[in-house]
């Protein structure tokens, strides 16, 4: 298995997404082959669109945050689509144009703030 990024918040394989500190209350990863991973949404931070969103829901239980106490000040927030279930996952990372072209190599990005 290969890294392609990885920071606090994520690790990007060739295989796989890590999202670190992801299940609350506890903090363990969550484990996402990329075969699994329909599409993947870039939004601009809003209140709204998840940027005070710490950890947890930011949509009654359709989109879930990994922890990251930093996300108020992160340039991009990702929703993950995942194939065959109702759950997204909103993500933050620290180099998100690092994430994006990868995202985008594996034709995953959608609505791409100048990926």
């Amino acid at each position: 298995m290969t890294t392609l990024y990885q920071d606090t918040l994520i690790e990007v394989t060739d295989q796989e997404v890590v999202f670190h500190r992801y299940y609350f209350p506890f903090g363990s990863a969550k484990y996402v082959p990329w075969n699994q991973i329909e599409s993947v949404q870039v939004r601009p931070p809003s209140f709204f669109g998840g940027s005070w969103r710490l950890w947890g829901s930011g949509d009654f239980l359709r989109t879930w945050f990994p922890q990251d106490f930093a996300r108020p000040s992160r340039d991009r927030i990702f929703i993950a689509s995942l194939r065959g279930s109702f759950v997204r996952i909103g993500f933050t990372v620290e180099d998100s144009q690092k994430v994006a072209s990868i995202l985008k190599e594996r034709g995953l990005l959608h609505d791409a703030l100048s990926a």
